[in-house]
């Protein structure tokens, strides 16, 4: 039986446990505080040091806020602030971040095959059905996304960035900070403005809403949004790192 060390990475908290082939958990998930500031060194020792009081496996998955290609950081917009998401960008953190390989890092710190993909990508591969267009949004922090087709990872897209109105980004727009000023009604109203204002976008065959707030949104919100909009568990993020393997093979396989 091959077991997988789920890491789920988030700006305030980082989620693991481990899981059979099945994605059952062999142990009680574990979390701990996202610290800061927090260069990529530092980031390697906190995922080892909480790896180190779970089971042994045989292969990690990690789930990364921000853009990852072929395991090797584009950008990430949490860890490279000084104090935590919406805090001063320090540009040391920022050049030590940018391109820094996180698949190779990881595998050679744990020794074993290593898959690294954005957070949003890893939930997505726990819920997905594999046929049609299903587009993953998570809601934390801020916003997380990851499409598939026909089961297969598309190329990823920082949306999170992409302006919504008014200058403001789909991140700030619906992220955490919003959610507390807002109060859970009005941010509720906003998601659905959101997932309306996408739809003829993706056109997608199905919507999950993830992510630790996607719990929080409204019962009368979620019925207006339809049929084909579907809120799933926050344990996504860690379930799917079984699957992901299956659903990135192909386009981006893992260092032994």
């Amino acid at each position: 039986m091959v077991t997988t060390l789920a890491i789920d990475c988030g700006g305030g908290g980082i989620k693991a446990s481990v899981l059979d082939e099945a994605g059952t958990m062999r142990a009680r998930p574990l979390r701990v505080p996202t610290p800061y500031p927090l260069p990529p060194a530092l980031f390697v020792r906190t995922l080892v040091d909480l790896g180190g009081r779970l089971p042994t496996a045989d292969r990690l998955t990690v789930g990364v806020p921000g853009m990852i290609r072929h395991g090797v950081v584009v950008s990430t917009p949490h860890y490279v602030t000084r104090s935590g998401p919406r805090s001063r960008v320090d540009p040391d953190l920022q050049a030590e971040w940018s391109g820094w390989d996180a698949r190779g890092a990881l595998a050679d710190a744990f020794g074993v095959p290593a898959l690294v993909l954005n957070d949003a990508e890893v939930h997505g591969a726990g819920v997905v059905a594999g046929t049609g267009c299903e587009l993953v949004l998570t809601l934390g922090t801020g916003l997380g996304s990851a499409l598939f087709d026909g089961g297969v990872l598309a190329p990823h897209l920082e949306l999170s960035h992409a302006p919504v109105r008014w200058g403001t980004t789909y991140d700030t727009y619906v992220g955490e900070p919003e959610r507390r000023r807002l109060g859970d009604a009005f941010w509720s109203r906003r998601i659905r403005q959101v997932v309306d204002g996408l739809r003829p976008v993706f056109r997608w065959d199905r919507l999950y809403l993830g992510g630790g707030n996607s719990r929080l949104i409204r019962p009368e919100q979620l019925a207006r949004m339809g049929d084909d909009v579907v809120v799933v568990p926050n344990t996504a993020g860690i379930v799917g790192g079984v699957r992901a393997w299956e659903l990135a093979a192909g386009r981006r396989g893992a260092r032994t």
